[in-house]
């Protein structure tokens, strides 16, 4: 029995699926779930998605609409034996069309291989209907055996208007907190829970505490006391790590350095490695910027090594100083797209090396042909003489190409002229 003691979220835990707020994609009119609702058929899913946005709640909703018995389990404390004995308990029931139970593993990421295999035939059979809880993306984090057998649905972090909306209901609903009246905007709270529900009401439950006379007053004031006890949604190991690094690198080879500043921030505050931030760094000043801006590349070097003397919170002005410096740099990926296909050919091809580019190193080797017909190019004017360089059977080949930048076109200009034939365009 809920009482004032139990947890705002808990209270107001949706007890049907019309009850929920958000994930139209999946709940919504002609909606995968809701037509699978409809007709009574629960197949074995994958809820992927943010902590705090319904992955449970679903679950054991879904579960509740079409008439299973429900086994809410924890892949930290699950053994392979346990998971067993459940699924022969299970098996009496029936296959999926005649009632099998709904078996809810939260964290199923956190299964090794043996548990998840463990699932595999009882999942095919039909004896359970499996339903795995991820915060980790399940290409990575579940077997392919596994996923196979299973629909995956990616859940959403609510927008601020859903959240308002569970604020609110939660203000109009709940025995212990309906009496408050609000005066400001419930979107501020709501902004603050960043697409988690659960935070949403938690983040209320304290404000409310804070109400004078039954009245809660939504102010810059009550919002930086709650917003102190805020954890950043970030994982150093997980989704949000590499979504927000992507986010980043994405940001500055886009030249936009506000998006740049604002993702370095949000991995800053979530305490990223200022070292894996600034070895980044140099990675983009080398594949987006090149040769647009070759000192890009010598100042993410020297930032990175900085920061690694320096440490935080000093190294974060000189990662903010080589992140705009990135940003704002004029962007070159070719020489990035000349190794690759490089690389991509070498793969089939094995050419000799002309003998003329051999190294002559003994008398036999002389005597052989190697390095005979070698023009020296510091021995003529400018430092160039007109040779073959390549293997014969690749005379003409190109892999690299000239961008259009001022940088890359000014060396264009000067190779033309070296072998005088200015008007050459490539």
């Amino acid at each position: 029995m809920t009482n004032q003691h139990t947890p705002l979220a808990e209270r107001m835990r949706p007890k049907t699926l019309s009850d929920v707020i958000g994930q139209t994609h999946l709940l919504g009119d002609d909606a995968p779930i809701a037509r699978m609702i409809a007709s009574g058929h629960l197949p074995s899913l994958i809820l992927h998605g943010e902590a705090g946005i319904g992955k449970t709640t679903l679950a054991r909703l879904l579960a509740h609409a079409v008439g299973r018995e429900f086994h809410l389990l924890s892949a930290l404390d699950l053994t392979v034996k346990e998971l067993r004995e459940l699924i022969e308990r299970g098996a009496g029931t029936g296959g999926l069309d005649f009632g099998a139970p709904v078996i809810f593993i939260d964290e199923i990421h956190r299964f090794n291989k043996a548990q998840q295999d463990a699932l595999l035939g009882a999942v095919e059979s039909g004896k359970i209907t499996l339903i795995g809880a991820t915060t980790e993306n399940p290409s990575f984090s579940v077997n392919n055996a596994l996923l196979s057998r299973c629909q995956v649905y990616r859940l959403n972090p609510l927008t601020t208007d859903e959240l308002t909306a569970v604020l609110q209901r939660a203000l109009n609903q709940d025995p212990f907190i309906r009496h408050i009246q609000v005066q400001g905007e419930l979107g501020k709270i709501a902004t603050l829970a960043s697409g988690d529900a659960r935070k949403a009401l938690n983040l209320l439950e304290i404000a409310c505490q804070n109400a004078n006379n039954g009245t809660l007053t939504i102010d810059d004031t009550l919002i930086k006391t709650i917003a102190q006890t805020v954890l950043p949604r970030y994982d150093r190991a997980g989704d949000m790590h590499y979504d927000v690094i992507s986010a980043f690198i994405k940001s500055v080879r886009g030249s936009d350095p506000d998006a740049a500043i604002y993702w370095l921030a949000r991995m800053l505050h979530a305490g990223e490695d200022p070292a894996f931030i600034g070895r980044r760094l140099v990675i983009l000043a080398s594949e987006d910027i090149g040769l647009a801006n070759p000192n890009a590349l010598l100042l993410a070097d020297t930032a990175l090594r900085s920061v690694q003397s320096i440490g935080m919170p000093e190294a974060r002005i000189i990662l903010a100083q080589a992140t705009v410096y990135l940003a704002t740099s004029p962007k070159s990926n070719s020489t990035y797209t000349a190794i690759n296909e490089a690389l991509a050919f070498v793969q089939q091809d094995n050419s000799p090396v002309p003998l003329h580019l051999r190294n002559g190193v003994t008398e036999l080797m002389k005597a052989q042909g190697y390095g005979a017909g070698y023009i020296y190019p510091h021995d003529y004017p400018n430092h160039y003489h007109p040779q073959q360089y390549l293997p014969d059977a690749l005379v003409g080949k190109r892999f690299y190409d000239f961008a259009d930048n001022q940088k890359e076109q000014a060396s264009f200009a000067f190779i033309n002229w070296l072998k005088g034939n200015m008007n050459e365009s490539r």
